[in-house]
């Protein structure tokens, strides 16, 4: 039975008001999914490579990483201190050396093996085709999310530790954590709504401001730690009597270094932006790799000097919460030395990149998002646009910063999980790709790296498995809802273009009517097809001399979601075939029916055997899964949503 198209509603009618809601409704649909075209089919994303934009120098695109990277320094000193106490310099170190001979070489090598900004995880997807692929790249993006949500989260709340705790401000706004943080979310939130732009013009302001203002602050406190050799000495004594040698320092410092891995932040941010360097591919990737150097560089000189200097400098009881280095160690020390007009310009500067810095995360989530579960099918249409994620995103957020009571510390593991298992996943797809490509030396290299990153990411989970479960639940999260997606989509229409070469050309102009006799290929010979045949008219009554065409379909890759149709043509055994490979079956053959009908001006027919009765639901996942399925239903309902008009729509027979 044909349902009948709703009635348009009469406009205007003063006693309803209903055409002025739908008006409402429309602007606010209209304002939601505005961009949403622009991002073009519903196959692609808005890919760096395609669109990258203003292109600028790669000292400037390092500023725009740098906004995450470098305001860790907000709170990296005091949580080091916390984590490793007098051992925070050592610990240190090894995370400056883990940078440098780990995070740093596994990153230059995704630079050069991914110029398109994919990053790691599209190295994965390449190296593992297929489902395994995807559902690795589904698992990881929720590793994505957590370390990108909490660095917005973590941030704020950083912010607003800055803002309470400057003496400027009343004491009894003391207890505002919560709030004051939820509001600069929402501020957050609030810009994205609005449109963003020339961010990277703002990010070279911020980093320059911010790091000028870190190289004076340090520069002071070390300056007053050489001045009183006793501090060193009474730091020097505290070791010694925490710890027996060296090597139990040592040992202690490899234990606690995981928790600092805050430091380690940026590494993926940084390649992800390596389309707005300007150059060809092969500048591209050379300005890539001096970004990440020097951002690793720069970081490097400011981690261990902070981190000398806030724990030499600072009472032990000033890092614990409540205390009043608590998450602004550096910030303590600019109060104390330079005053409190220069901490409040400090405090200013800080508040902005951390700010910034939730912007730039909110910015990846936004950009990863159609860059993947779209190019899937797994995610929905709305998905494209940037307003209803900036909202989900926004409302995610809000959530976590609730979770751990807007917390600087208590988010730390959750932030480090998440850059862990990215910085591993990377370490991963450099260590195939080399192992692939037969490099030895290569795969040794980075294989100890991988060995490395991973016991750094098994010690923080089973330290803080907080962070573990919020990766867990956005996994799961993402898992699901992409599913579904899929399977809500993938009666769609979902092929991007169709070719045929001369030959299959020629069988179709000199068809007269098109009859195509859909065909699983088995062993191609001619008892095959003289028995498709056969079957063709005992079910159909077709002859052979009406022009059939066999019609074969093979699925190399079900997992992708849409395909280009090369539709060739081949004589077997005296039979004419049209064959091409496609990600399903009846999507394919619909497309290329509603193609022939637009190009001949014909309706095409399309014949099938009915196949042998089994379960509906196990149909359905073999269509979902491989691609197969059902398929004369599934053809002829994806031809239903694709062409409304009856009179118009290509003809499905199944005997």
């Amino acid at each position: 039975m044909k349902a009948s198209a709703p009635k348009p509603a009469a406009a205007g009618n003063p006693q309803t008001g209903h055409a002025e809601a739908g008006h409402a409704e429309s602007g606010l649909r209209r304002w939601l999914l505005h961009g949403l075209a622009r991002t073009g089919p519903k196959t692609s994303g808005p890919h760096h490579e395609e669109a990258p934009g203003h292109q600028h120098a790669w000292w400037q695109v390092m500023c725009l990483t740098g906004v995450d990277y470098f305001s860790t320094l907000g709170y990296q000193p005091g949580i080091a201190a916390l984590a490793a106490g007098t051992l925070s310099p050592i610990a240190t170190l090894l995370l400056v050396a883990l940078t440098l001979l780990g995070a740093l070489p596994t990153y230059r090598a995704v630079a050069r093996q991914s110029p398109s900004g994919l990053g790691s995880l599209s190295m994965l997807e390449r190296l593992l085709p297929g489902w395994r692929g995807k559902l690795l790249v589904l698992s990881l993006l929720g590793f994505v999310a957590t370390a990108f949500i909490v660095t917005i989260t973590l941030s704020a709340a950083d912010a607003t530790a800055h803002v309470l705790h400057n003496p400027f401000v009343p004491a009894a706004l003391s207890t505002w954590q919560v709030p004051v943080t939820l509001v600069l979310i929402a501020a957050l939130g609030g810009v994205f709504l609005l449109g963003f732009s020339e961010a990277i013009s703002i990010a070279v302001v911020l980093v320059a401001v911010y790091l000028t203002l870190n190289v004076v602050v340090v520069a002071v406190a070390v300056r007053h730690v050489l001045a009183e050799p006793a501090l060193v000495a009474d730091w020097g004594a505290a070791l010694t009597a925490e710890h027996s040698s060296p090597i139990a320092m040592i040992a202690v410092s490899l234990y606690v270094m995981p928790k600092l891995a805050l430091g380690l932040s940026g590494f993926e941010t940084g390649v992800a932006v390596m389309p707005l360097v300007k150059g060809d591919l092969d500048r591209r990737i050379t300005g890539a790799r001096k970004l990440l150097t020097t951002a690793a560089l720069i970081m490097s000189v400011f981690l261990i000097a902070s981190s000398f200097a806030t724990t030499v400098l600072i009472p032990a009881g000033e890092f614990a919460e409540g205390g009043r280095a608590n998450g602004r160690a550096l910030a303590y020390l600019a109060h104390a030395f330079l005053g409190d007009w220069f901490g409040t310009a400090y405090d200013i500067s800080t508040i902005a990149i951390l700010w910034f810095a939730g912007a730039s995360a909110l910015a990846g989530l936004l950009n990863i998002v159609p860059r993947y579960l779209p190019r899937y099918g797994m995610a929905p249409d709305w998905s494209r646009a940037t307003r209803p994620m900036v909202l989900v995103f926004t409302a995610v957020s809000f959530a976590i910063t609730l979770f751990f009571d807007a917390d600087v510390e208590s988010q730390g593991g959750a932030y480090a999980t998440g850059v862990l298992a990215l910085i591993l996943s990377a370490a991963v797809a450099v260590t195939l790709s080399a192992w692939k490509q037969r490099q030895a030396g290569a795969t040794a290299a980075f294989g100890l790296i991988t060995i490395v990153f991973a016991y750094a990411t098994v010690a923080n989970i089973v330290e803080r498995p907080d962070g573990l479960v919020i990766a867990a639940f956005f996994v799961a999260g993402i898992v699901l809802t992409s599913l579904v997606s899929r399977a809500t989509r993938s009666t769609e229409l979902r092929v991007t273009r169709i070719t045929l070469d001369d030959l299959a050309r020629r069988y179709i102009n000199e068809a007269g009517e098109i009859h195509l006799i859909a065909n699983e290929p088995h062993e191609r010979d001619c008892k095959e097809y003289v028995d498709k045949t056969r079957e063709a008219w005992e079910l159909h009554r077709l002859r052979t001399a009406e022009g059939l065409l066999f019609l074969e379909v093979t699925v190399p890759d079900a997992s992708e979601f849409a395909s280009e149709l090369r539709v060739v043509g081949e004589e077997r055994h005296g039979f004419r075939i049209l064959r091409m490979e496609s990600t399903t079956i009846a999507n394919a053959i619909a497309a290329l029916l509603l193609y022939l009908r637009d190009e001949t001006g014909k309706l095409p027919h399309v014949y099938y055997h009915w196949a042998a009765e089994g379960n509906p639901i196990g149909a359905l996942l073999r269509y979902l899964v491989f691609g197969g399925g059902d398929i004369p239903p599934l053809t002829r309902e994806v031809l239903r949503q694709a062409e409304p008009d009856i009179a118009r729509r290509p003809l499905v027979h199944v005997g």
